[in-house]
């Protein structure tokens, strides 16, 4: 065979291939068998690898082929991956409509505004970008601001086109979609599981998540993903969003079939009542409906306010309910030393996750909703809202139920529990207790702190057991020696483990203080308590990043509680908790050995933690407790900063609003005797527009 008739043959197949996937993928129009796909990828590989100047980075056999990743890099969006203002109800969409009909200028009698109407699927946002028809990068979502790059899994993906099929307008484009796992795949994963005797992964959303950010882009693969594209960034001369969606088809994107072009709100909400029970019979799971404004020059007109725009709103479906069985109750410690009531159902899907436990919060909740052991109960889960009880199905007992008490003793250790004066919540003392121990090492390895992938509950707690582990600093004495004689830790496990280690070494303070798991201190006051040591510790000329983070550290372990009250955003229950973590003996030099073990913080921007952004809550701070029905506690934070305002994480004088829903406990004491104006979700809702 002549070296032409290898290049036309592969050039042949390539092309082949490459339609059928379009078809398969985008058009949902398969056009060969898998069978015949199967044999002509074979032949194209056979025929690369016999002919290595024949492989581009456009074959189809390259989708998978990079090597494995210890860590992902952060990408920085050019364009913010903007949140959307959430809606609950008709009447909250017809609000939305009449915001927009004002901001444009539109009288009642006045045609209806031109909407798209969208399936908000419940997946991963990710960013695609291309130079002229060639797939470069693809990043998460992340914060909105900084995602991570993901390239080589996200090729794995065959419905993401790695060529575009036509020129895009301008030499870059980024498009921007959802990736999910369908959930036919979920349940072939889980079937396949089921019978290698592993844990089941609990929804397609999380497993679709934790898919993207595999190490191994052949693990990636071996998920079979998808992706439904519905936002072009950089496409110049598109006059309105269905005109955009048109692009994406014609350059090979999957586009939702379902997305439709509506005139008015009535249309909307007519769209929205249809498939809120249609979404049952879809193979992917869907959340609720994204409504945009069609127009561009409208989009323009109508602006953002803060980070989320105005011209777009997401519906959420209402919460769904289901009936199990409370098998048992159990107290698990967390890494505050809380003892929380878990309850164990009867495994139950709802809202597209298969639940198995449900917390109980405390047992003033157990008490106040009558619950038993063995009650056939209510159960409901919306978004991403951790599944709740709602209530004990009364007719249904027969009198074999059993009343619940608290035990008088930490289930982890023994030590007898106690209950703070004004708290609900039953604690165990004992600092060196084991189970506050290994929760506070897997939030200071979590994603929220030091973020050092591969360090879950199996491989922590393996070290703990061996004396390897009991403090933070510890993680950063260990060598891959030590960890190659763990549990299942061949010699390339610990090499990735050390990898993601020595990465972690380095982080934002904020993330460092956030790790430390002081009580009364998550990722906003860490934030804020950033900022003010940066201000507090100025870095001088030429200091290098340790003597700086160490000269924080310093700072830090002297401040007074009545100091600390006056850091924005910090109120004195707050104050204690940091004040008290820096007096305690078994934790005031945890800071301070972290840095001795060589880990350093990156200072933040001057201010950045308290800048403010212009909304309808500007300079107000706000503090959300209990649950509410339509947020969960990050998305009532995160519409909180949308709307200019500061999410506080304790109830102080400095509050300016309470958000209380249900079981909202002893903060809503707090406001009370404070006079804190308390929000129900309502109230809140309204004040958020």
């Amino acid at each position: 065979m002549s070296t032409a008739e290898p290049a036309e043959r592969a050039a042949e197949l390539r092309a082949t291939l490459d339609e059928a996937s379009y078809r398969y993928y985008v058009l949902d129009d398969p056009t060969i068998e898998d069978a015949a796909y199967d044999r002509m990828l074979r032949e194209l590989t056979d025929l690369e690898a016999a002919h290595p100047e024949l492989v581009t980075p456009e074959s189809p056999t390259q989708r998978v082929g990079a090597p494995p990743s210890t860590t992902f890099a952060p990408v920085r969006h050019d364009v913010p991956m903007l949140s959307l203002g959430n809606a609950f109800g008709h009447d909250e969409l017809r609000e939305f409509d009449a915001r927009v009909r004002r901001g444009l200028g539109i009288g009642d009698v006045d045609p209806g505004v031109q909407y798209v109407c969208e399936l908000k699927i419940d997946g991963l946002a990710i960013s695609l970008r291309y130079e002229g028809r060639r797939f470069v990068r693809g990043a998460t979502r992340g914060d909105g601001t900084t995602g991570e790059e993901v390239t080589a899994n996200l090729r794995t993906v065959r419905a993401i086109p790695i060529r575009l099929r036509a020129d895009p307008p301008g030499e870059r484009l980024e498009v921007r979609g959802e990736v999910f796992m369908p959930r036919g795949a979920f349940a072939a994963l889980n079937e396949q599981l089921e019978q290698a005797g592993k844990p089941l992964y609990a929804n397609a959303r999380n497993t679709a998540a934790g898919s993207v950010r595999q190490k191994d882009p052949a693990a990636t693969a071996a998920r079979n993903l998808s992706i439904w594209t519905y936002q072009v960034v950089g496409a110049a001369g598109l006059a309105s969003h269905s005109e955009s969606l048109d692009l994406l088809r014609e350059l090979g994107f999957p586009v939702n079939p379902a997305t439709r072009r509506v005139l008015g709100i009535d249309e909307v909400i007519s769209f929205v009542d249809e498939w809120a029970e249609a979404r049952k019979d879809l193979d992917y799971e869907t959340d609720g409906i994204v409504v945009k404004v069609d127009s561009i020059a409208q989009q323009q007109q109508l602006g953002f306010v803060s980070r989320a725009p105005r011209w777009a709103t997401a519906y959420k479906f209402p919460a769904q309910q289901v009936t199990t069985k409370l098998e048992e109750i159990e107290v698990y410690v967390g890494r505050t030393g809380a003892l929380t009531p878990v309850a164990h159902v009867t495994p139950v899907s709802v809202g597209g996750t298969t639940v198995r436990n449900a917390t109980l919060h405390n047992i003033e909740e157990i008490r106040r909703r009558d619950l038993r052991v063995g009650d056939t109960i209510v159960l409901q889960r919306a978004g991403d809202v951790i599944p709740e009880v709602v209530s004990a199905v009364l007719d249904a007992r027969d009198g074999s139920e059993v009343i619940w008490e608290m035990p008088a003793a930490c289930p982890a250790c023994g030590t007898a529990a106690v209950r703070e004066e004004g708290e609900v919540v039953w604690r165990c003392p004992n600092p060196w207790c084991p189970a506050q121990r290994i929760g506070g090492l897997l939030h200071f390895t979590g994603r929220g702190g030091m973020d050092v992938e591969g360090a879950g509950y199996a491989v922590v707690n393996q070290l703990i057991e061996r004396g390897l582990l009991a403090e933070p600093a510890d993680l950063y004495r260990l060598s891959i020696e030590t960890l190659e004689g763990l549990d299942r830790f061949a010699r390339k496990s610990a090499e990735n483990l050390m990898g993601a280690i020595a990465g972690s070494r380095r982080r934002p303070l904020a993330r460092i203080l956030n790790a430390l798991g002081i009580r009364h201190v998550g990722g906003q006051t860490a934030l804020d308590l950033a900022a003010w040591l940066t201000r507090e510790v100025p870095r001088e000329e030429g200091e290098d990043e340790t003597t700086w983070t160490r000269r924080v550290a310093d700072r830090l372990r002297s401040a007074e509680a009545e100091a600390l009250t006056a850091v924005f955003g910090i109120g004195r229950v707050v104050a204690d908790g940091i004040a008290d973590y820096f007096r305690a003996e078994q934790t005031r030099d945890t800071l301070h050995r972290l840095i001795d073990a060589g880990v350093v913080a990156e200072a933040p921007a001057l201010g950045a933690a308290v800048e403010t952004m212009e909304g309808p809550l500007s300079g107000k701070t706000l503090v959300v407790t209990g649950i509410l029905a339509g947020f969960s506690r990050s998305e009532a934070e995160e519409a909180i900063r949308v709307a200019g305002g500061h999410p506080a994480s304790s109830v102080s004088a400095k509050t300016d609003y309470l958000v209380a829903g249900d079981k909202a406990g002893s903060k809503l004491e707090k406001a009370e005797q404070l006079g804190v104006p308390i929000l129900d979700e309502e109230a809140f809702r309204r004040l958020l527009t």
